[in-house]
């Protein structure tokens, strides 16, 4: 007896076995105040894998991961500009994209607001690093890729020293290596380098870059409430942060540079 397939349609297998899901996480953190942080203390960082160089086929990339958040980035250029009009300094372009699967909700391909808003904290954050007027009429394009997200805090600290790193990684003249960090205020304690449900349920978060080498912030990104007291301790923690951080980006660089 014939069977009746359709051939209009590829047939799925005569056997199937129902998907295997991972038990949901709870939305907040069961976290109260006076209770002590879980897994680090609260002046302790994510640990930091950084390796440059990982895109072959562009100038300058860099690949870091801090325990959820993995972002990648590619550096193109410099270049000459498509502009008609002559300008004495370079460009720099920045764009950040989501993956389809960096969310727990799956994210459009197409750009929003919360991509160009990232997009322009990092180019703040990494611009007067960037010696452009050294490149006149050229032209510096930052793509930079978030594979896991754990929080829009994470992504733009370390999406800044990929950046940094990347454009280091191609070759292009800077004044120093920019590091960031984060912190967020939960009741009277300050936690560093804060997680998306950390986050969520801290009264504000803030976020220093900064050169260490040189001592100068190039920018400082907050929100929520926060009073003086609360923001200038978290500068003060941050940069002490930042310090531990711009080493680890110069030993990657001098690993990298030694193995190529």
């Amino acid at each position: 007896m014939a069977q009746n397939y359709d051939r209009r349609r590829i047939n799925g297998p005569e056997d199937s076995y129902p998907p295997i899901f991972e038990e949901e996480e709870e939305d907040t953190l069961s976290w109260n105040i006076a209770k002590p942080r879980e897994g680090r203390s609260p002046q302790d960082i994510r640990p930091i894998f950084l390796q440059p160089g990982l895109i072959n086929q562009a100038n300058g990339s860099a690949y870091i991961e801090t325990d959820k958040t993995k972002i990648a980035c590619a550096v193109y250029g410099p270049r000459q500009s498509k502009t008609t009009t002559f300008s004495e300094n370079g460009r720099l372009n920045v764009e950040v994209k989501f993956s389809p699967f960096s969310c727990a909700r799956r994210k459009a391909p197409l750009r929003d607001a919360e991509d160009r808003s990232l997009a322009v904290s990092i180019h703040q954050a990494v611009l007067s690093s960037v010696r452009l007027e050294l490149l006149p009429k050229s032209t510096i394009d930052v793509f930079i890729t978030i594979i896991e997200n754990d929080g829009i805090e994470g992504c733009i600290s370390s999406g800044t020293i990929a950046a940094s790193a990347a454009l280091a990684d191609a070759g292009i003249e800077v004044l120093g290596l920019v590091a960031s960090c984060s912190a967020a205020a939960l009741g009277d304690e300050i936690w560093l380098d804060p997680t998306e449900k950390e986050a969520r349920k801290s009264e504000g978060t803030l976020i220093l870059a900064c050169m260490p080498a040189l001592g100068i912030v190039t920018n400082v990104w907050q929100s929520g409430r926060m009073t003086v007291e609360k923001a200038t301790q978290c500068l003060d923690l941050c940069q002490e942060r930042c310090t531990d951080i711009h080493a680890v980006v110069a030993q990657s660089l001098l690993e990298t540079s030694k193995a190529s």
